[in-house]
């Protein structure tokens, strides 16, 4: 399963980045506007921080001004994905979007029908919105996995991208459920290494270790030889 951030702030992308696990970046409208400035700057340097994709949500409510936009997008980088809503206006942009071999990643789902449609329609990526299935007094794990059956039933390649993660259990059953995706933002992904039982244990092999004398092992001048 893929990791993804969902950001646009820039340290963040970095930061995760650099950890060696994050494999991309979602955007959308309202994360471009938080972190302010110029956004065709802010989404250059984006694709210079990651060798992933990088979803970029178009704006245009009609299928036209959704396929004009999705191009603009795709012509931005190789890693471009054009996000675009699960509306009919939407899913006939993603279909004409498709046939000219553009990515896209079709957000704000809630039903397995929504991911039906958008898998029919070409979509690379189906966006179920996790926590706010849950918020709205349904269960969106059980989303996961009712598009999982679905697309495993009809053999459909569209990856399911588990979006809206709000807390480190929500990551683990995404995986779970059979999510190819899952973005979160920095500090739940940030989260996903810490646990307490690994603090006390290593520092309890830490004071274990100052009981040992000395050793060449790790003195400075044998470590440098390593450099």
């Amino acid at each position: 399963m893929q990791l993804f951030i969902d950001t646009a702030d820039l340290d963040q992308i970095r930061t995760a980045y650099s950890w060696g696990t994050v494999d991309g970046v979602t955007t959308n409208p309202s994360h471009i506007a938080a972190a302010g400035g110029d956004p065709d700057e802010l989404l250059a340097q984006i694709f210079s921080l990651v060798d992933g994709p990088v979803s970029v949500e178009t704006v245009s409510l009609e299928a036209d001004g959704i396929v004009r936009e999705g191009r603009a997008i795709a012509a931005l980088h190789r890693n471009a994905v054009v996000k675009v809503p699960v509306t009919v206006e939407g899913l006939k942009a993603v279909k004409r979007l498709a046939a000219e071999s553009i990515h896209t990643n079709v957000t704000v789902c809630f039903s397995p029908l929504q991911a039906y449609l958008a898998a029919k329609s070409g979509a690379t990526y189906i966006s179920p919105f996790v926590h706010r299935t849950d918020l709205a007094g349904g269960d969106g794990l059980q989303l996961l996995r009712d598009i999982r059956a679905v697309y495993t039933r009809y053999g459909y390649a569209t990856k399911i991208l588990a979006a809206s993660i709000r807390t480190a259990k929500e990551v683990q059953e995404a995986l779970l459920a059979g999510a190819d995706v899952v973005t979160a933002p920095f500090d739940i992904l940030e989260g996903l290494y810490r646990h307490s039982l690994t603090d006390t244990v290593i520092a309890r092999f830490l004071g274990d270790w100052k009981q040992v004398p000395p050793t060449r092992l790790f003195a400075e001048e044998n470590l440098a030889r390593y450099e």
